[in-house]
């Protein structure tokens, strides 16, 4: 229970997609911090002692729930909701998964894959991916955002320009996150609780974990905002910094299609120089390796880059 919170909204009070039209689960001021209890990002239907048979069988129309929405009083079209992420409680079990048809390299892997974790809630440390890696734990929160202005139910799938499935591996505990706000009391949802992801989420999945989060809200007006920002409180990946990185690289005309050679060429070096399983590799790339844009003005070719840290592998 939170203390300092005003309010508090349970899992229960969760909806899938966006939609302007959605009764708010709660009203309350600007300047107000809420409690909001998340469940994973399966919605439920992996959890602790799940097996593959569950990731065959996921439905997804019960995928990314988010808890909500909020309507925040005086927030109006052309505001902007500022939102102070303040805490997570994290639940000490995740999963990450392969899901076919899902994920960067869809075409190369074609079976289901899962993992499950398990971490100590109260330290926050480390989890262990089989004998071989420890993955340092930052929680985040995937999806976070607002309604949009156009009428209808929007699917949570792709981000938006109001925010919603961001999957920002910085969106953590200290963050300032600025939203444009689109509609009446801006409605604002969030979930998609994860314990650790890489930038890219390359496999589709980062170690899903159900988690509370607690934020506060202030409504801004006359800030002009097109698109989601954020503010972090000091570094994001010292954690991951210990001891260097193994580094791949892609490089062609297509985005798309150097960040998938970057990737490959690090499953590869994970598969040759540590034994690890192609799929495995793929799915700890997705948790703690970064992908990043390194060059993009050198016509016609750019250059995108995997960064494996390689504490995980210590």
């Amino acid at each position: 229970m939170c203390i300092a919170c005003d309010h508090t909204i349970h899992r229960s009070k969760h909806h899938f997609g966006w939609n302007r039209d959605f009764t708010p689960a709660l009203v309350a001021k600007s300047g107000s911090t809420i409690h909001f209890e998340c469940t994973d990002s399966s919605g439920g239907q992996i959890s602790k002692g799940s097996t593959l048979s569950d990731v065959i069988n996921l439905d997804f129309g019960k995928v990314d729930p988010v808890t909500g929405p909020v309507f925040v009083e005086g927030a109006s079209p052309g505001d902007v909701l500022k939102v102070s992420i303040r805490k997570f409680i994290p639940s000490g079990i995740g999963w990450t998964a392969h899901i076919p048809g899902f994920g960067l390299l869809a075409d190369h892997f074609k079976e289901p894959a899962l993992h499950m974790w398990s971490y100590d809630a109260t330290k926050l440390g480390t989890s262990a991916f089989g004998a071989f890696a420890n993955v340092p734990l930052k929680p985040l929160v995937g999806t976070i955002g607002v309604a949009p202005s156009e009428p209808g139910l929007h699917s949570v799938v792709p981000p938006r320009r109001v925010g919603g499935n961001m999957d920002i591996r910085d969106l953590n505990e200290g963050v300032t996150l600025y939203l444009p706000v689109e509609v009446e009391g801006a409605l604002f949802s969030l979930g998609d609780t994860h314990a650790a992801q890489g930038d890219g989420e390359v496999c589709g999945t980062a170690i899903e974990s159900q988690m509370d989060v607690e934020a506060t809200f202030e409504v801004i007006k006359g800030m002009e905002l097109k698109s989601p920002r954020f503010t972090t409180p000091g570094p994001v990946s010292r954690h991951l910094d210990g001891a260097g990185y193994e580094v791949t690289t892609g490089i062609g005309p297509d985005l798309m299609t150097s960040a998938k050679e970057a990737l490959m060429r690090m499953i590869d070096l994970l598969s040759a120089h540590h034994g690890i399983k192609p799929i495995d590799a793929y799915m700890l790339c997705s948790v703690c390796a970064d992908l990043r844009i390194s060059e993009i003005v050198d016509m016609p070719n750019v250059v995108v880059s995997l960064y494996f840290p390689r504490i995980v592998l210590q």
